[in-house]
């Protein structure tokens, strides 16, 4: 391999990598609250405080329990709302795709979502909810 060959190729090689890191470094994860699926219901919502600043997507992951997921309803501080579908059966130790909220970030006041159990389960389902700063 000639000099330049190797110096291209190592160019590459450095591009690749720092753009990895910037898009990690754009932004991170906060925790928000959570609920546990009690099974009588079938929705419950998280509620959000104000301090936790604006969010440009969330995320939602499931412990102890599967849950069938079929729609999440964004609340944001201003009043207004958003859906999105899931429709997805979520394991335990899993989580929803990162759902993006539309526009700048946006304060979210919370998250309600609907679900049904997925199957039987001995342990009570958690979700725990995620904002991408």
């Amino acid at each position: 391999m000639t000099f330049s060959a190797r110096r291209a190729r190592l160019v590459l090689v450095l591009a690749f990598g720092l753009g990895s890191v910037a898009v990690a470094q754009e932004g991170r994860w906060e925790y928000l609250g959570e609920a546990n699926v009690d099974g009588g219901r079938d929705h419950d919502e998280i509620r959000v405080t104000r301090a936790k600043g604006a969010f440009r997507a969330i995320q939602i992951k499931v412990e102890r329990g599967p849950i069938e997921f079929d729609r999440v309803i964004v609340h944001y501080s201003n009043g207004s709302s958003e859906p999105s579908e899931i429709r997805s059966v979520i394991p335990a130790g899993g989580q929803t795709r990162v759902i993006d909220l539309p526009g700048e970030r946006r304060v979210v006041r919370g998250v309600e979502f609907y679900y049904s159990r997925a199957r039987r389960f001995e342990h009570k389902p958690k979700v725990r909810l995620f904002g991408l700063h």
